[in-house]
């Protein structure tokens, strides 16, 4: 199972994001994330990156790390758009973006409205995840946020893998049976454990919140290969 960290984006500035991107390739961390949010989740006084700079910053500093969005929201750009900042990624790190894209939810269309965007429908989000797919660089993994079950069932048939936010390694291990999945979320009490548990329920890949100690994360892949 690979190992991978959100970096800290809701800041006035990137020095601790990029500090922690480095401390993430010096620990030997497969991959770093970035949310895809106009401001934190009902705090629309805070600051926030966008993803892609940020990530393209990233990848050009540590080439061991994989990157990408946790996840893109195709309702702020156009479809179009979205899978051209992914080709655009791509050239500054070939072979190493990871397409995370998610419909949005309820909670996440308080940032359209704060900024005058259209909340299309979640059959119309999803049909714009599918022309996004469509567009992307050949052999980009693509990665599909899980909620509704239409939104799994696309993943399913684009032969996406499911992108999991804070389930419980039951919940991976049921998704797991249908197709690969991966879990992210916040930084469990127990680390070491959940992070077995995510294993053997079948995750690909376990992403912590920005948190997470480094150490730590790296203290466990160091036993796993003992």
């Amino acid at each position: 199972m690979k190992l991978g960290v959100v970096l800290p984006t809701f800041r006035w500035t990137m020095e601790e994001a990029l500090a922690k991107a480095a401390a993430c390739a010096a620990a030997g961390i497969d991959g770093v994330f970035a949310y895809d949010h106009l401001f934190p989740m009902n705090a629309p006084e805070r600051p926030a990156f966008a993803p892609f700079a940020l990530l393209a910053r990233v990848a050009h500093l540590h080439p061991t790390l994989m990157v990408g969005p946790l996840v893109a929201r195709v309702a702020m750009v156009s479809p179009s758009q979205l899978a051209g900042e992914f080709w655009t990624l791509d050239m500054v790190a070939p072979g190493r973006v990871i397409a995370g894209i998610g419909t949005g939810d309820a909670l996440s269309a308080k940032e359209n409205a704060a900024w005058g965007l259209p909340v299309a429908s979640a059959d119309d989000r999803r049909a714009a995840i599918r022309e996004v797919a469509q567009h992307l660089p050949d052999g980009m993994p693509l990665w599909i946020g899980g909620g509704a079950p239409a939104t799994v069932a696309l993943a399913r048939d684009l032969g996406a893998e499911l992108n999991l936010w804070n389930a419980t390694p039951q919940d991976v291990a049921q998704a797991a049976s249908d197709g690969p999945v991966n879990f992210a979320g916040p930084v469990p009490e127990d680390l070491g454990g959940t992070l077995d548990a995510l294993e053997s329920a079948g995750a690909t890949w376990a992403i912590c919140a920005p948190n997470v100690d480094i150490e730590a994360l790296s203290s466990w892949r160091r036993e796993k290969t003992l």
